[in-house]
């Protein structure tokens, strides 16, 4: 009946809704969910661009403990807060590298630059097992090797700074920094899934050129909030290749949490996009009654 509003569904909502004000309204005839990624997919080991993804992450990771520590560094360095650029310029550090980096690598690996993105992503289908671990993998050798020429570049220095290791600050407890790790790294990959969802880039044809954008904000906005507690790690890569390079004790002391933390943050924020946000499992269910 011409002059009759339509109603449209939105994501996994059966009741009818109006068309959503400022957006181009989904249909089921546009997008189609895309299939899981296969646990095991031998033919990626014959394929040049899984060896081209793996590199392009070890390029990233190497750039962004380069980049990382030297700014923490320098303002260790500093006399005060105030002669250097600060708990701010650091976050603008990591959240700035975030950005750059997976604007630069999205087209050929992904552009995840940390294990627990990774993992994330893995742990709702959207890569093999087998990248996962490839890609973890180079991403810690990167972390390693870029916090190994930050120490080569200043040897001394890097030992009497810290040599951007984390650890848990005086006066926090493990809980509290394991805490911190878990929820700031849950904004991160909850951010990724975000940005980077199949069914926005669809609908809104500028989501994949903005997606590093928010990646990157979400980095920034969590060192802002957790540099004081645990140093911000919400990355294992990038844990571990500022602990292996400094190699002290109080640095390992503390590490398991900056895995544990990150992998339980990354799985809960895969969890909540693939179950409430997406409803992908309901989706699925429905589909097999009709």
């Amino acid at each position: 009946m011409e002059g009759k509003e339509e109603d449209v569904r939105v994501g996994a909502n059966k009741f009818p809704e109006r068309q959503p004000i400022g957006t181009s309204a989904q249909s089921d005839k546009d997008y189609k969910e895309p299939p899981p990624a296969p646990l095991f997919e031998p033919g990626e080991l014959s394929s040049w661009s899984f060896w081209r993804a793996g590199i392009a992450e070890f390029i990233a990771t190497f750039l962004f403990l380069y980049i990382t520590v030297l700014t923490v560094m320098g303002v260790k360095r500093a006399p005060n807060m105030c002669a250097s650029v600060g708990i701010q310029g650091i976050a603008w550090a990591f959240g700035g590298m975030i950005f750059a980096l997976v604007y630069c690598t999205a087209g050929i690996s992904g552009g995840h630059i940390n294990p627990a993105v990774t993992f994330g992503l893995f742990l709702a289908r959207k890569l093999s097992l087998t990248r996962a671990v490839f890609y973890m993998i180079m991403q810690c050798l990167g972390a390693v090797c870029g916090a190994g020429v930050v120490k080569g570049f200043q040897p001394t220095p890097y030992q009497t700074l810290g040599g951007g290791a984390n650890t848990v600050a005086p006066g926090y407890s493990k809980g509290s920094g394991l805490g911190a790790e878990i929820i700031g790294t849950f904004v991160l990959v909850y951010t990724v899934f975000s940005a980077t969802d199949a069914k926005r880039s669809a609908r809104d044809s500028h989501v994949p050129i903005l997606a590093p954008l928010p990646i990157g904000f979400a980095v920034f906005l969590v060192h802002l909030a957790t540099i004081p507690i645990t140093g911000t790690g919400i990355n294992p890569a990038r844990s571990l290749g500022a602990a292996i390079i400094y190699n002290k004790d109080h640095s390992w002391d503390d590490h398991w949490i900056f895995w544990v933390g990150p992998f339980i943050g990354a799985a809960l924020a895969a969890l909540y996009h693939t179950i409430v946000i997406r409803a992908i499992p309901f989706k699925s269910k429905s589909k097999s009654k009709s």
